[in-house]
């Protein structure tokens, strides 16, 4: 599976990680983040991955900032995303489920590294369920403008 995944200046050793794990499960990260600790704008990268997910450059996304909220919300600005902050391997796993979230974001501020292989684990294994949950992201699609 390809993995888009960007990083701000909070997170350029969890986002090596997190690439290192992502080989290691077997998958193909491609990076769209930032190596230093230089400040940048999060903005930027999480439009950059959110558009990067939708055009199908890759299968999902990962982003990470301090608290994955500010980079999440950026993403979520692009027509067709689904990003959600997760900090438990639960709503890691909920949001593909229920939601079909195709972006999951974290904080490098907020949880540890192994806390965050466990979200990437949990959130890469689980399965969109459909029925009920279609008919919801429909709705979703609705407020975007979907036709």
């Amino acid at each position: 599976m390809k993995i888009i995944i960007g990083n701000d200046h909070a997170a350029p050793e969890m986002k090596w990680e997190i690439v290192k794990y992502l080989k290691e499960l077997g998958h193909e990260p491609i990076n769209f983040g930032v190596d230093s600790r230089e400040s940048c704008n999060y903005p930027d990268i999480g439009e950059k991955v959110g558009r990067a997910v939708v055009n199908g450059e890759g299968d999902c996304g990962i982003l990470i900032c301090g608290t994955g909220v500010g980079i999440s919300i950026a993403a979520n600005k692009v027509k067709g995303v689904r990003a959600a902050v997760c900090s438990d391997t639960t709503t890691a796993r909920l949001v593909k489920q229920h939601n079909n979230a195709n972006i999951i974001a974290f904080g490098a501020r907020i949880i540890g590294i192994e806390a965050a292989k466990d979200i990437v684990k949990a959130y890469l294994d689980a399965e969109f369920e459909g029925g009920r949950h279609q008919d919801r992201i429909n709705l979703i699609h609705a407020i975007e403008g979907y036709h």
